[in-house]
């Protein structure tokens, strides 16, 4: 064989997988190392676009508080309570957020007498962790955060969790594992993380899902103790009691509303309603029709008997 045509043979398959390689290490990185706002610039982002009204904000009493999570870091969260509720809901932000993207949600709960708990999840805003997990680790600091809320209220009180984006799979992850939720509001989920992150690709880097997302799962499966047959809310939602509420917008592209459809269909157990928000995106159901959010928060807790 001529040696130009070894070096062919040899030289180029090698360098293709370096490439495949170099390609899977760039989305284990993008994706469980991603840049991080901090508290501050999300908080004047949210000004800045009008969905947080700092006056009210700052009339609202309020604690910082810090969680201990099961894995050895800190949790940094705002409580907000209100004189004799018993009633409390634990909210999550989504990727690659902080708390402060929950702040619009908690009008909808205060005039309905809720505390509000939000906190920072691991590894983004002012809580620690090495890294994102998109729900396998997180569900045990929602756990944590709930076992610090019953020691706060009390054993009797009722208690709720809301998430959007990855906080929307988070609270579906954890009441796999926690049956304790009264109620659970999914906002934006994903049913699948692997197909998420494959559309991600696909749409915001024109990559194909094949090979570089199978290299990066071994990847993640050899250093990040997880893999992403282990974060599929879908599968978990099949055995949930609490009532849910699932919302979708109907312009979403980072997460199609086909995902929220899929997630309602999976529940089989217990009272279930979806809501599909027309003329909003990714996690904008809340903040494009407040009335109508509004509206079927008011419902499906009323159905549900809060």
């Amino acid at each position: 064989m001529p040696l130009s045509i070894r070096i062919f043979v040899f030289i180029i398959p090698g360098t293709i997988l370096l490439l495949i390689a170099a390609g899977s290490l760039w989305l284990v990185r993008l994706a469980f190392y991603p840049r991080r706002f901090t508290y501050e610039k999300s908080f004047a982002i949210e000004v800045g676009h009008g969905r947080l009204d700092n006056a009210e904000y700052q009339s609202w009493p309020k604690q910082e508080v810090t969680i201990r999570s099961p894995h050895g870091y800190d949790l940094s969260g705002t409580w907000f309570p209100q004189t004799g509720c018993d009633k409390t809901i634990i909210m999550l932000h989504g990727f690659p957020y902080t708390r402060v993207g929950m702040i619009k949600y908690i009008p909808f709960f205060r005039r309905r007498g809720f505390n509000v708990l939000i906190y920072d999840q691991r590894f983004f805003g002012r809580s620690g962790g090495p890294n994102t997990s998109y729900g396998f680790y997180e569900k045990d600091d929602l756990k944590a955060a709930f076992d610090w809320v019953v020691e706060k209220t009390g054993p009797q009180g009722i208690i709720g969790t809301l998430g959007e984006s990855m906080g929307g799979a988070i609270v579906l992850q954890h009441g796999a594992i926690d049956p304790r939720p009264a109620f659970i509001i999914a906002d934006s989920s994903y049913a699948d993380l692997r197909e998420a992150m494959a559309l991600r690709l696909q749409n915001e880097y024109h990559l194909p899902a094949f090979p570089l997302l199978n290299f990066g799962a071994w990847l993640i499966t050899a250093f990040g103790d997880f893999n992403f047959s282990q974060v599929i809310p879908e599968r978990d939602v099949a055995n949930l009691q609490m009532p849910i509420l699932f919302v979708h917008s109907l312009e979403d592209k980072e997460v199609p509303p086909s995902h929220g459809r899929r997630l309602f269909a999976a529940k089989r157990h217990g009272l279930r309603r979806l809501y599909l928000a027309p003329n909003a995106g990714h996690v904008e159901a809340a903040w494009r029709d407040r009335t109508t959010y509004d509206h079927e928060v008011g419902e499906f807790l009323r159905e549900a008997g809060f």
